[in-house]
């Protein structure tokens, strides 16, 4: 790694759904010396599909983790830091930088008929591909910004700056309105083959709209330096570099060492991700995998479900159970679920794209209504509505051989059995499991590395020596368990099929 490694320290910044979490990397050892986390809320009462934050809360957030692990090691020894942030979300800004309202989130739902409008106008699902290769999803951002503007005009006039919610905490660490390609492809306004704002995408919204885009950015760049008055805060260098950062399924590519084309990682937590890297764009004609760039210069086909430990942890909760009775609750229960078949769709779902979606229980009976049996299902669920994005990344031609698990689920055994068992290849977790914190660390280094003058460094010169496998936890497949859950997985894509014109009806009744 050269010089870069000596005595210096990396820090990374995941900035997730439910709390901001920072690690400081020691690029000479490869270990993680320091760990912080601080958590922010959900806005409460808002009405069904609205998710919203306040951004606020993330720099506040940021702010405390920062200054935690900065107490923790030689604060002099710190060279960069890089921000992993949830994708998606929609920060408006006005003219002077304030933020204008909350962020509406990745997970936020109420933008269907915007998403329809922006399809219409740019010729039709077909058309949407064609012009930016992704379809326009409500998680995505584009809509949510026509949302404002036909919801809350008033608001939408003040509006002069659209960022990401990492892009927003560059902002807060620098100062400068910055946004690198790997967040820039989940947007839905941009043209992720030739990396570039989409104008057409633009167009259906509002054409003033490309001066309150930041120009896009190499993921090797940098967002700029810490504003002098925040590094006085932390007791760090105001010559701390900022990486340019990603959203959270970049960086945890990067911290799962997902950098060469080959690998496949997933991760199970609030949702769930499944992604690999590609040298060349991946875009799915039915438009279920989202067409992504990587945050290392190269491409990331993904599959994103809506439903993963929100769904086992209000299982979870409802039982009163921890996670250790859980698990042993889950293992306990046969394969199967004692003929229980989840459909975990209770934030609705985006792949498949079924945001009216909610969740269904099939097989309720005497012998089946019982603790453990539900328990399972909630775990096998969710676990079948991430690997039908998987056989669609397999049929684009990314076929797995081993998956690479982080999350909160992947902490659990059983859990990870039944991946295995699901996915049918090989799972292991990592030694690090913060992967998307981990990434923002590696990414920085490579960052400050192509600064200081060494051209030609790659990513994978840095994850190489740091990222590792933790063997201890690896499961490999059953044959007789993966034949009954492909089965399993055939009847779980037919209730949702079959169900989708019910979930419509049902949602306007139940508004009205």
């Amino acid at each position: 790694m050269g010089e870069i490694s000596r005595m210096s320290l990396f820090i990374g910044i995941d900035s997730g759904t439910q709390s901001v979490k920072a690690v400081v990397l020691d690029l000479d050892s490869g270990r993680v010396v320091a760990e912080a986390r601080a958590p922010h809320r959900l806005i409460e009462g808002l009405p069904v599909g609205h998710m919203e934050q306040h951004p606020r809360e993330w720099a506040e957030a940021l702010d405390t983790v920062i200054a935690a692990v900065a107490a923790k090691v030689d604060r002099a020894r710190v060279r960069g830091i890089g921000v992993s942030g949830q994708q998606h979300g929609f920060v408006p800004l006005d003219a002077s930088g304030e933020v204008i309202r909350p962020s509406k989130l990745w997970c936020d739902t109420s933008t269907t008929a915007e998403c329809a409008i922006i399809t219409r106008r740019l010729g039709g699902p077909k058309a949407a591909l064609r012009k930016t290769g992704n379809l326009i999803l409500p998680g995505f951002t584009a809509p949510k910004i026509l949302w404002l503007k036909r919801h809350e005009p008033a608001n939408y006039r003040r509006l002069r700056h659209v960022l990401l919610p990492h892009d927003y905490l560059n902002y807060h660490l620098t100062g400068s309105y910055f946004m690198e390609y790997g967040d820039a492809s989940g947007t839905a306004l941009m043209d992720v083959r030739a990396r570039r704002w989409s104008p057409a995408a633009i167009a259906a919204i509002d054409r003033n709209l490309a001066d309150w885009l930041p120009p896009l950015s190499g993921s090797d760049a940098s967002a700029g330096t810490l504003r002098p008055e925040l590094a006085r805060r932390y007791g760090l260098s105001p010559e701390v570099v900022v990486s340019a950062g990603g959203g959270d399924n970049m960086m945890g590519a990067i911290g799962t060492g997902n950098v060469t084309p080959g690998v496949v990682s997933a991760s199970f937590g609030t949702s769930g991700t499944i992604y690999a890297h590609a040298a060349k764009p991946v875009v799915d004609p039915h438009g279920e995998i989202a067409a992504f760039c990587s945050s290392t210069g190269g491409w990331l086909p993904l599959l994103c479900t809506m439903n993963v430990t929100t769904v086992t942890e209000q299982v979870r909760a409802l039982f009163g159970l921890d996670h250790a009775a859980l698990e042993a609750e889950v293992g306990a229960a046969p394969p199967g679920a004692a003929g229980l078949v989840l459909l975990p769709y209770l934030a609705g779902e985006r792949t498949p794209n079924v945001p009216d979606g909610s969740g269904v229980l099939l097989g309720l009976n005497g012998g089946s209504f019982r603790r453990g049996a539900i328990a399972r299902a909630a775990m096998e669920g969710v676990t079948l509505g991430m690997n039908y994005g998987l056989r669609r990344l397999a049929a684009l031609g990314v076929k797995a051989k081993e998956i690479r698990v982080t999350g909160g689920g992947a902490r659990s055994a059983v859990w990870r059995q039944i991946m295995a068992d699901v996915f049918g290849v090989p799972v292991v977790g990592m030694m690090e499991d913060e992967g998307a914190a981990l990434g923002g660390a590696l990414q920085a280094a490579w960052c400050v590395a192509r600064r200081g003058g060494r051209a030609s460094a790659r990513i994978s010169d840095f994850t190489g020596g740091v990222v590792a496998l933790n063997e201890a936890t690896r499961c490999l497949p059953d044959r007789a368990r993966h034949v009954r859950y492909r089965e399993l997985q055939a009847l779980q894509d037919d209730l949702s099929v079959s169900l989708r014109g019910v979930f419509a009806r049902h949602r306007a009744l139940a508004a009205g």
